[in-house]
């Protein structure tokens, strides 16, 4: 997540200019953010309990879901805590003295580290489940010792107790802080300018406007601010968001090569077995093709589920490295730089962040049969179950010619 765009932004030297273009999209998409968000929070939560159900059931398990539902886990933490954040600082519209309170303020700066926090963890998990699939792909004689399910437990918990102490820097280098402003009797800012205008030139009437104490989320004030912000960006920057995004490129050029590699032995394997059935005797011909087709379709299985994560990862790379990039250009170009450029996208990142959180549930459903399958049974055929009780009518009986009032019979029956 991007944490500058919960910050005041406090008075810098003017020394680096974006371009019109980039304000007038930064003042369209603000209006739009708060809606987009929620409805990517909101898809995203549903998705990310329906890969927990699916992704923890006795047949998924494998070390590969325990990291994907390690990450389903991030996410959707992410998803539920940005929904009363969307709604309180773009949704619900009310005055400076209600936004901007001490209790809202403390909820920013809870929101500010705990996405942050989450978001990490998220990351982390992410290079794992990489190197994970690399391995099992790879080194496929190693992999249940490498990547056995007590070691994946270790390192996803290890990712959820270390990302909070990565973040420390975070914590300590904001706060909330109080300001006073000048208020009118609606809360809002007092706008000198339009009330000299309507005064037509006389001394305006100050009647109903109030001194109000506001507070606001601001780096904190210390000896060692500039240094704890330069450690900050650089700890966001290059290593929460470069230096994965480097080890996921990596990983999954590595992996395409693995895929490719698996390719042509496959079609090698193929025409050597064609050769081999073609001089073969009966017996033999009809028992081979089943054990070669019973591997073909386990090693088909193996790079459908690489291609899915490779997927994961790709989808990881687009939305990360962006991040990566604007963060480490605020710290070679300077506090101009990132309290204009840096902060006018900051919507736009929180929004990728939101969709990368929010789409893994497509992907699998588009990209593994076993999690259709799983989620098939788990949720649809339940609920078709539920629609095969149903109550049907009976025809009326015949009276025989006696008079009387036919009767309808409802019973329950199975279709």
């Amino acid at each position: 997540m991007n944490f500058s765009v919960n910050l005041t932004p406090t008075a810098e030297p003017a020394g680096y200019a974006c371009g019109a273009n980039l304000e007038s999209f930064y003042n369209w998409y603000t209006q739009v953010h708060g809606w987009a968000s929620l409805l990517v929070c909101i898809f995203g939560s549903i998705a990310n309990v329906l890969n927990i159900a699916v992704l923890t059931r006795r047949e998924m398990q494998s070390p590969t879901n325990m990291i994907l539902t390690g990450l389903a886990v991030a996410d959707l933490l992410v998803m539920i805590e940005y929904i009363p954040y969307a709604i309180h600082m773009y949704l619900y519209q009310r005055s400076r003295r209600d936004t901007f309170t001490y209790g809202w303020s403390m909820f920013v700066l809870f929101h500010s580290n705990f996405a942050q926090v989450c978001h990490t963890i998220s990351i982390c998990l992410t290079v794992t489940l990489a190197i994970w699939r690399y391995i099992a792909v790879a080194h496929p004689q190693r992999n249940r010792e490498w990547c056995s399910n007590r070691r994946t437990f270790f390192m996803i918990a290890f990712a959820y107790v270390s990302c909070p102490i990565l973040c420390i820097p975070l914590y300590i280098n904001t706060e909330v802080r109080p300001q006073t402003e000048m208020l009118d009797e609606r809360g809002m800012s007092l706008n000198l300018t339009k009330l000299q205008r309507e005064a037509n030139g006389t001394l305006p009437s100050l009647e109903g406007l109030t001194n109000t104490t506001l507070y606001f989320v601001k780096l904190t004030k210390s000896p060692m601010s500039n240094v704890l912000k330069d450690i900050n960006v650089w700890i966001y920057s290059v290593v929460i968001k470069l230096i994965p995004c480097v080890a996921l490129t990596g990983l999954s050029i590595k992996l395409v090569k693995v895929l490719l590699e698996a390719k042509r032995r496959r079609k090698k394997l193929t025409t050597k077995n064609t050769a081999i059935k073609m001089g073969n005797g009966k017996e033999n011909a009809c028992e081979k093709p089943k054990k070669k087709r019973k591997g073909n379709d386990k090693e088909r299985q193996t790079d459908r589920t690489t291609m899915m994560l490779l997927a994961v990862l790709l989808l990881f790379l687009v939305t990360e490295m962006p991040q990566g990039i604007l963060g480490l250009l605020s710290v070679i170009l300077g506090p101009s730089f990132f309290n204009t450029c840096y902060v006018m996208l900051g919507d736009v990142i929180d929004i990728l962040t939101l969709i990368n959180s929010a789409i893994n549930f497509i992907l699998y459903c588009t990209m593994s049969r076993q999690f259709r399958t799983t989620f098939n049974q788990l949720f649809c055929n339940r609920w078709r179950l539920i629609g095969r009780w149903m109550a049907v009518p009976h025809q009326p009986m015949e009276n025989n010619g006696h008079t009387g009032t036919n009767h309808t019979v409802t019973q329950v029956t199975q279709v």
